[in-house]
């Protein structure tokens, strides 16, 4: 396919402008449908003039309606938006920034989805559906998956469908979350994931911070070890991975907590662990779930994370090397293969 490319480029170097251009266009109406001209051309970042033209096109050859209520793609249009996919990657070059960070952080699969997640909302969906496309890829009856809390993961709960084939998955949170947000808890992800995927699932209901005393406690208990056991059976983690100070804060750390990450320089935090920009733990939160060691035993740990200001963050925590699969986008992988060069 790339001799293809290369060909196209040199013979006809407008049509390939012209492909991604339209292709751009039907993606975010499948996206956003029903959605408006207007609205359409201020998220995609093209004037209103060129929107109209390809709007014109798209309609007249029947891969979009146009209704009052916004565009939709029809069957047509969603047949071309699958088939263009891989092609589409390989033009905008995501194959080789794929194959650079695979190389370089020595993982077994990395995928990139274009955007850039700081700046859209949509885009972190993106990261989500590709997740949930990997996972029905490679996931078996009968097996467990565990799931932390956070944005990313709440995104992957919002778009994850039945994995048809796939029966009997158990799905259990990878750790303590009570105290953040309910719709960030990994207790809630979890329920949610389970439900769409038609599996089982179990939930922890102990904090997300405990003391020495109280972990010696709960974890004794035998509702709370039933579902640790589950936990630590897991095939498959999935991951987010936070910057450390916004983390901290978000789960309201003391300030002398607060100090100590940010005398160690910390940048990524995962599982409860803060890193370094080496990825050495400069401070470890106390919780009831999967801890760092444990993911050397699963076969699957899967990290999904974007946006441009993340990047130095996912760096921070692969140089651990304890997750071998990472879902990203086009903002932070560009970052990333900057900062590898530096």
């Amino acid at each position: 396919m790339r001799a293809l490319i290369d060909l196209q480029k040199k013979l006809f170097p407008d049509l390939l402008d012209v492909m991604q251009r339209r292709y751009k266009i039907l993606h975010y109406i499948h996206l956003m449908e029903p959605i408006g001209r207007r609205s359409l051309a201020d998220n995609i970042d093209m004037t209103e003039r060129i929107v109209r033209s390809e709007i014109d096109f798209l309609n007249k050859n029947g891969f979009i309606d146009v209704t009052a209520k916004g565009m939709h793609l029809t069957r047509s249009g969603n047949d071309v938006l699958d088939q263009l996919a891989n092609f589409m990657k390989e033009v905008s070059g995501f194959s080789v920034l794929e194959q650079h960070i695979k190389d370089k952080l020595q993982l077994d699969h990395v995928i990139v989805i274009p955007g850039n997640s700081d700046e859209h909302d949509w885009v972190k969906q993106e990261l989500g559906k590709a997740c949930v496309q990997f996972l029905k890829s490679m996931l078996n009856s009968d097996q467990t998956i565990a799931v932390t809390g956070g944005t990313s993961m709440a995104a992957v709960a919002e778009v994850m469908k039945p994995l048809k084939g796939i029966n009997n998955c158990m799905f259990v949170p990878a750790r303590g979350g009570l105290g953040e947000r309910v719709e960030n808890q990994a207790n809630t992800i979890c329920a949610e994931m389970a439900k769409k995927a038609n599996g089982q699932y179990r939930l922890l209901y102990v904090p997300d911070q405990l003391s020495e005393e109280s972990y010696q406690s709960i974890i004794g208990e035998p509702s709370v070890k039933e579902v640790l056991d589950l936990i630590h059976e897991a095939a498959v983690v999935i991951h987010g991975i936070g910057d450390a100070i916004t983390m901290a804060k978000r789960r309201k750390a003391s300030e002398q907590v607060l100090k100590k990450i940010k005398a160690g320089n910390a940048v990524s935090e995962a599982f409860g662990y803060y890193f370094n920009d080496y990825g050495e733990v400069v401070h470890k939160v106390r919780t009831v779930g999967i801890q760092l060691e444990d993911l050397s035993d699963t076969n699957c740990v899967i990290a999904v994370a974007g946006g441009e200001s993340k990047a130095k963050a996912i760096i921070s925590y692969f140089r651990q090397g304890k997750s071998n699969v990472l879902i990203t986008d086009e903002a932070a992988a560009n970052e990333l293969i900057r900062g590898f060069s530096l």
